[in-house]
């Protein structure tokens, strides 16, 4: 199995300004996250940037990066750009690992990998976990996934999924059995169906969610799932997020 790990960074970020170049312990988050993804079976790591100074970071710490263009409407337009700009396309196996994912787990990159190696009827594999907390259940900022019988993905929502009708009548106190499960936003594409994915017609579902990966769904494709038994290290959206993963490689060191 050979792959390529690339990492979208944009600068801007609403809730947390010049967020890849945020300090963690000593390091910029974008490097973090590259020396992370390093640790698991990718024949290489490159940073996807969009500005110089990102650029700069990654390669004063020895970090593969290419520069694309500002106006890139999504990660994954980035992506395709990063595809043209190193090379790939076709069957190359390519991981998007999100930017903002300093504690990814390195197994979880290669399980998503392997498993787009063995399923030719999917374009692109990704990974969930199961939910333990009905407060996750019902926050709509935690995507859900429900899968079919071969671990396709069949919707991902923003809305607690799959509803349990008896169990729910009074309110989600509990959960059902089997657990719903949490989607991870790590993904295996093949790099060919990555750069046709850009000019794709965005989905009608895709733009209500606010979910990118339902125009894969929409236009017919399929993406296969991994379930995880663990749920991965924490992400980093806001500046709360931000000190927490301090703290935890700070403890960690």
């Amino acid at each position: 199995m050979s792959f390529t790990v690339l990492v979208p960074a944009r600068l801007a970020s609403t809730r947390l300004p010049n967020k890849p170049l945020a300090d963690i312990a000593g390091l910029p988050m974008v490097v973090r996250v590259a020396q992370r993804a390093a640790q698991s079976k990718a024949k290489a790591v490159v940073v996807a940037a969009d500005d110089a100074s990102v650029a700069e970071a990654c390669k004063a710490h020895g970090v593969g990066v290419v520069l694309t263009r500002r106006d890139h409407a999504t990660g994954s337009d980035r992506l395709a750009e990063a595809c043209m700009l190193l090379g790939l396309d076709g069957t190359d196996v390519v991981v998007n690992v999100q930017g903002d994912e300093p504690l990814i787990d390195p197994a979880l990159i290669d399980a998503c990998a392997a498993l787009l190696a063995e399923r030719s009827d999917c374009v692109m594999s990704t990974a969930a976990h199961a939910i333990e907390d009905p407060a996750e259940f019902t926050n709509p900022n935690v995507v859900k996934v429900v899968l079919d019988a071969a671990n396709r993905a069949l919707y991902f929502s923003r809305a607690p999924i799959p509803w349990w009708r008896d169990g729910y009548a009074s309110g989600i106190s509990g959960l059902s059995d089997p657990l719903p499960l949490r989607h991870v936003g790590l993904y295996a594409y093949q790099a060919g169906f990555l750069r046709r994915f850009p000019s794709l017609p965005p989905a009608p579902l895709e733009g209500v969610e606010s979910l990118e990966q339902l125009r894969v769904l929409w236009h017919g494709e399929r993406i296969a799932v991994h379930v995880s038994a663990s749920r991965p290290g924490p992400g980093v959206d806001t500046a709360e997020d931000l000190e927490r993963v301090r703290e935890i490689l700070l403890r960690a060191a």
